[in-house]
């Protein structure tokens, strides 16, 4: 058995070589103030400049580091997916290398998880120091997030987060999931969700690693994650019902226009546009109806249909 720590910090990071030195320090800093036990976990995401170096340097002189490198750029999920396998805390508490998340927020972090009992707590970066064209998408992100998921959060995408490892041992992250952590644990059963208010830094070295084009997969992963939550076990419930719906709306235009033409002798229904109408959506119906019997089949017979998460045993 592996002795238990106090805190477990996982920082993702990708060409942060310059960073890197100055966090660790802040890092250890605070530990050693408040007389945490702790690890720091460097998850290197396929830098191509001098970070894992760095990273080898850091470990070598304080055993409290470990690193672990990816052959390839993975994306921030898969590295704080690895990090989270790894994590030995019982608090976990993530961050970027960028330096714009403060370490001094870790003890509040901690005790909102520890002695509070949050699940997990989100940081929300109230006054950012980022350009527009980063601040508005997010704050767009953010309010479609909330209406979707329910979750009242202002920042889903602040990279500094405690969790409890109960949850981290429970989640898994993927894509670009990371942003919508929160909306995992809910779905996990997690649902002591809290917020603080942390400092946010001006970048110091580098530049950002966020583009655009991060934001339509991530709307395209929030439609995922949303479905996935909803009908991920019974999508008979979704394609079923707007097969059959679909279907009766198809076959209510056909008899409508059979009437026409054998009891009325009115038209002939092939001279009808709605004839064409109700034969599509008499089809479609059918095909929804089919791929939701299909998911159930699946789903049914998927290896992990069964898992559950036990909170407790007696």
């Amino acid at each position: 058995m592996q002795e238990s720590i106090d805190i477990s910090v996982v920082v993702p990071l990708l060409n942060e070589e310059e960073s890197l030195p100055e966090l660790h320090e802040w890092i250890v800093k605070v530990m050693k103030a408040n007389g945490f036990t702790y690890e720091l976990l460097f998850i290197d995401d396929g830098s191509r400049d001098n970070s894992w170096s760095v990273i080898r340097q850091l470990s070598a002189k304080d055993p409290d580091v470990r690193g672990l490198k990816f052959r390839r750029n993975y994306g921030k999920a898969a590295a704080l997916n690895v990090g989270f396998v790894h994590a030995r805390g019982e608090v976990v508490i993530t961050m970027d290398a960028d330096l714009q998340d403060s370490p001094d927020e870790i003890p509040a972090l901690y005790k909102m998880i520890k002695h509070d009992g949050f699940d997990l707590v989100s940081g929300w970066k109230k006054k950012r120091y980022d350009p527009l064209s980063k601040t508005i998408p997010t704050k767009l992100f953010n309010k479609v997030t909330r209406m979707v998921s329910g979750i009242k959060l202002h920042d889903f995408n602040c990279g500094l987060k405690a969790y409890s490892h109960q949850l981290v041992k429970s989640i898994e992250v993927f894509g670009e999931m990371h942003r919508y952590i929160p909306v995992l644990a809910k779905r996990a059963g997690f649902e002591k969700i809290g917020e603080k208010v942390v400092q946010h830094q001006k970048r110091k070295f580098g530049t950002t690693k966020y583009g655009m084009g991060r934001f339509f997969k991530g709307f395209l992963d929030l439609l995922t994650i949303s479905f996935m939550t909803r009908f991920g076990q019974r999508p008979m419930h979704l394609f079923g019902l707007l097969g059959t719906l679909l279907f009766l709306a198809g076959f209510i235009i056909a008899g409508h226009l059979a009437y026409g033409k054998f009891i009325l002798m009115e038209y002939r229904m092939t001279e009808r546009p709605l004839f064409y109408f109700g034969l599509l959506a008499m089809v479609l119906g059918t095909q929804l109806f089919l791929a939701g019997f299909l998911g159930e089949l699946i789903s049914r017979n998927s290896p992990d249909r069964n898992q559950y998460l036990i909170d407790e045993e007696i």
